[in-house]
């Protein structure tokens, strides 16, 4: 005879969709396996560890492909199958294209910068921590509920900070490491303080119930669920890197290993802004008009400071080529935050959130391209100044020119098409929704930024200053430089791959 417990304890146990749930799993089973193989791989063949993190990043890009038939999703409630922890829409295939992509491309970069690196470098904890961020990057765009958002955003960002300050003996590695370690530690603080005050005025952590139950909060809540929203959208700010919590990125940048501050540029940037999303669109919408405003600001602040920082780098500064790609990514992130404040005025809140996407796919692609010249020529100029690539078409005209090519896309000037068709798709989300006066500090910005693009790429191309020094490219550096190469001029050829996804299916 079966008691009654029986019954109640098979209600409860949840069928889980191994598909859906298949790339952050690949990435973090495999990065497990790279860091029990170190303790058993022999010195001289630990580059094998590096090849099995390149294979399992590339599997789990590759089980995307199955995701993109139509939604999934698993780890729901089992009274209601519509709420779940866990979903793969359209919007989560695509962020996760993006981060494991990313994630793929640093991953060979790495490959030659361990070999440089001569041991400064431990390779078995190097791989395991960039795979296991790389998961939990994966996993946060899937997540539909406030605990796993902030599970997946900390998987993502603590193994970011080891990377950061793993080299061995570099006082400027482990400064670097710190500041972003203790500027992350107080985003999580205030995001999680914020996110346990909506808790309390709704008693759900699912994004779709808190939407619903926050609108009808007693009179007496109201300022705790307003100060909840505030402290929530602060703490993503820091991730974002938006003004004013963007102090520590060119420091990291430049800290970090070149391939590091890569995954930090595009990947971070990817975490932060889709867990934006979530919060403000999906979990938030009545808030509007308390996001809405502040995330215009933001965006405003975060363009022009960002550009400003990006136009005072002096070219013979050291690292300046490292600095400059990091105040002109705040700068990107101020862009890629406009059509998220569209949002809050617009009638067509997909619509917004598909430009950020299609910003988003652009600048991750183009940006890594950026990275992976900088990190070739970053092997025989150490201290990768922007003087540095002065005459580089002489030494090495195929990186010269897709360097040309990517910092166009950045600019947004052709041939870079599609960096023109993403700035174009921001700036009208932007006058769609009323924000005549937000479009115009972008297109002031977008003005200021082409001077540091343009006086960079022309840079590539004056006379060396004496003879001209051959760079030899290795194989994974090769790679990387070519796939970002390849998806950029693909994508200015046929810009509609990325506009397609202003289509996010997150609604």
């Amino acid at each position: 005879m079966s008691s009654p417990a029986q019954p109640l304890a098979a209600s409860l146990v949840q069928s889980v969709d191994w598909l859906a749930i298949a790339p952050p799993t690949i990435a973090a089973v495999v990065g497990l396996v790279v860091l029990v193989a170190d303790l058993f791989v022999a010195e001289h063949r630990k580059a094998l560890l590096g090849w099995t993190s390149v294979a399992g990043l590339a599997a789990a890009t590759a089980m995307l492909l199955p995701l993109l038939d139509g939604d999934r999703s698993t780890f729901c409630l089992t009274g209601d199958a519509a709420v779940c922890s866990y979903t793969a829409d359209r919007f989560t295939v695509v962020i996760q294209f993006l981060v494991l992509g990313g994630a793929l491309l640093a991953a060979l970069l790495s490959v030659t910068a361990l070999k440089d690196a001569r041991k400064e470098l431990p390779e078995g904890e190097y791989w395991f921590l960039l795979l296991s961020s790389a998961a939990g990057a994966a996993l946060l765009p899937a997540s539909r509920d406030l605990a796993t958002l902030i599970v997946a955003l900390e998987v993502a960002s603590l193994p970011a900070f080891a990377l950061v300050g793993l080299r061995y003996g570099d006082r400027k590695s482990s400064e670097a490491a710190l500041k972003f370690f203790l500027s992350s530690v107080t985003a999580t603080a205030v995001s999680l303080m914020g996110i346990s005050f909506v808790y309390a005025t709704t008693g759900t952590l699912y994004l779709t119930q808190v939407a619903d139950r926050i609108q009808d909060v007693d009179g007496q809540f109201h300022t705790l669920a307003q100060t909840g929203v505030v402290l929530t959208l602060v703490g993503f700010a820091f991730k974002t890197a938006a003004v004013p919590f963007h102090f520590w990125v060119p420091d990291t940048y430049v800290g970090a290993p070149l391939p590091i501050a890569a995954y930090l540029s595009v990947i971070g940037k990817a975490v932060g802004f889709s867990g934006l999303i979530l919060v403000t669109v999906v979990a938030l919408p009545s808030y509007a008009d308390v996001w809405g405003p502040a995330l215009a600001a933001l965006a405003a602040l975060t363009m022009t400071v960002g550009n400003a920082g990006a136009l005072r780098q002096q070219a013979t500064r050291a690292y300046s080529a490292v600095r400059l790609l990091a105040w002109s990514s705040v700068g990107q992130a101020g862009y890629l935050l406009v059509p998220i404040a569209a949002a809050a005025y617009s009638g067509d809140a997909e619509k917004s959130i598909g430009s950020t996407v299609a910003y988003a796919l652009m600048y991750g692609a183009v940006n890594l391209g950026a990275f992976a010249v900088a990190a070739l020529v970053g092997r025989t100029k150490t201290l990768n100044r922007v003087a540095d690539y002065r005459g580089l078409y002489a030494s090495s005209p195929l990186s010269a020119l897709l360097l040309a090519f990517f910092l166009l896309c950045l600019a947004g000037l052709p041939p870079g098409i599609i960096g023109l068709f993403a700035k174009v798709t921001v700036f009208s989300a932007a006058v769609d929704a009323g924000l005549g006066w937000l479009a115009v500090v972008m297109a002031v910005n977008v003005v200021i930024a082409l001077f540091y693009y343009l006086q960079w790429t022309a840079l590539l191309f004056r006379a060396p200053e004496g003879e001209p020094e051959r760079h030899r490219v290795p194989g994974p550096v090769a790679a990387a430089i070519a796939l970002t190469g390849v998806l950029g001029i693909a994508l200015s050829g046929a810009p509609q791959l990325v506009l397609r996804f202003t289509d996010t299916g997150l609604f």
